[in-house]
């Protein structure tokens, strides 16, 4: 779309859209915002929203008043909400013709709102403007498909597919298990047609009835808005077809976790080239740095790739998942692979984030990782041959609280993302956490009630 809300009116009338939903993404990946009839849309130009749902815990608290009042205006007041023509929409499952609109957050003086995840990713893409680099990126989105389950006490069960029956066993990259779901997926790649989402292949991952949907590499920020938009597709489609879609890190016990994997390379904005890559189509330095910075970095902003309490049951040896920030080519037991790549396609792979973490803040991270490495000139690691879950160093913090306490003290993180954002992001998951540790589980009741 072009750079301009007459283009957007053009578009809205043209589709005979009826009603706009005005989407902001808050600190988890929720979409907040407001329901506009078009007309409405059109002569505001835009939405209010309290700035406080920036401060919202994914259980719909805030965190305490003392930092409340700090980071917020006491008064509670709007943000102002401004479309991005180039995040456009169709709902293709709602009734009436509908379009969702992403906005941008700002404060009354027109300036960015530093809790905002969109405008984090595009401080950061900022930064590699500046330099005249452009980052690509390619995103893996796991989930599960589950049945619908009204009492969240109950543990998840695998869904009934074509055949009648639930999926058993292993099923990594199986066709026919993958055929089960077909009229689901069927929908999902028309609805995303429609969205014109940048869909790739769909994969059966390793979990039982777990998928992996790809995305084609391309624009940071766009396809951020794109897996904000395909997370409510896929959960709408599944609803359709009377199963639920999930995005937790680790929904079922002794199953894999699903993670969000970023493929991501740096071209020189002026030639298109990979920077990764020298003349002689060797590794460069800047690809040693960047994944150097990947390396020191990650361990400081893990809460940005794995965001709640559920994202580290994701982190076991021997389950599919990184468990360290080690590097190797075409080794998936490193938390960055290298894939086999030519010189113009050399990336690497960060396979830390989790399916749960908001898209706009992982990719923020990961790139800013990159970009410290390479400003900073920070030297990689000797690479992993074989194995990589034996290795010691480069620990990652193990719980959310101790990642969030290496995120607060981190001068990095500070430096480039605010101290606004880092004390509003580890305050948020903090008061989440907290009412986590009130809930007493099913496993303490299994072995402690009688047994203590």
């Amino acid at each position: 779309m072009s750079n301009n809300l007459d283009q957007l009116t053009d578009w809205l009338k043209e589709h005979k859209i009826t009603e706009v939903e005005c989407l902001i993404s808050d600190l988890t990946g929720i979409t907040r915002g407001k329901i506009s009839p078009t007309n409405k849309f059109i002569a505001e130009k835009g939405m209010r929203l309290p700035e406080s749902v920036l401060l919202q815990t994914v259980t719909g608290d805030y965190v305490d008043d003392d930092i409340y009042y700090e980071l917020l205006d006491p008064a509670d007041i709007d943000m102002i909400c401004r479309p991005d023509e180039n995040a456009v929409f169709l709902v293709p499952w709602a009734i009436e013709p509908t379009a969702q609109v992403i906005h941008d957050t700002y404060d009354k003086k027109g300036n960015p709102v530093e809790l905002s995840p969109r405008n984090v990713l595009k401080k950061v893409l900022k930064l590699y403007a500046d330099k005249g680099w452009q980052p690509i990126v390619a995103p893996e989105m796991e989930f599960y498909l589950t049945k619908r389950s009204e009492d969240p006490d109950f543990p998840l069960q695998p869904p009934v597919g074509r055949s009648g029956r639930p999926e058993t066993g292993r099923q990594s990259f199986s066709i026919e298990a993958a055929n089960e779901f077909d009229p689901l997926f069927e929908d999902v790649y028309d609805w995303c047609e429609l969205q014109q989402l940048d869909l790739d292949t769909l994969i059966h991952e390793d979990g039982t009835a777990q998928m992996e949907i790809n995305f084609r590499h391309g624009d940071a920020l766009h396809l951020a808005d794109q897996i904000l938009v395909f997370k409510r597709t896929m959960r709408e489609a599944a609803l359709k077809h009377n199963v639920a879609a999930t995005f937790m890190a680790k929904p079922m016990t002794g199953e894999p976790g699903s993670a969000m994997h970023l493929h991501q390379s740096v071209v020189d904005a002026a030639t298109g080239k990979n920077i990764f890559s020298n003349e002689d189509g060797s590794m460069s330095e800047l690809f040693l740095n960047h994944i150097g910075g990947l390396q020191k970095l990650i361990p400081e902003a893990l809460p940005l790739f794995a965001p709640n309490v559920n994202s580290f049951r994701r982190f076991l040896p021997d389950t599919s998942a990184p468990v360290n920030v080690e590097w190797g080519e075409e080794n998936r037991t490193v938390g960055l692979r290298v894939p086999d790549a030519g010189p113009q396609n050399r990336r690497v792979e960060n396979r830390l984030p989790g399916a749960d973490a908001n898209p706009y803040l992982a990719i923020a991270a990961s790139l800013l990782c990159g970009y410290i490495g390479m400003v900073e000139g920070i030297q990689a690691s000797a690479p992993v041959q074989g194995r990589g879950y034996e290795r010691r160093n480069l620990r990652l913090p193990l719980t959310i609280e101790d990642a969030l306490e290496r995120m607060e003290n981190s001068r990095a993180l500070e430096q480039y993302l605010g101290e606004k954002f880092i004390a509003g992001y580890v305050a948020t998951k903090r008061a989440e956490h907290e009412n986590f540790k009130r809930v007493i589980s099913s496993w303490e009741r299994e072995f402690l009630l009688f047994a203590v």
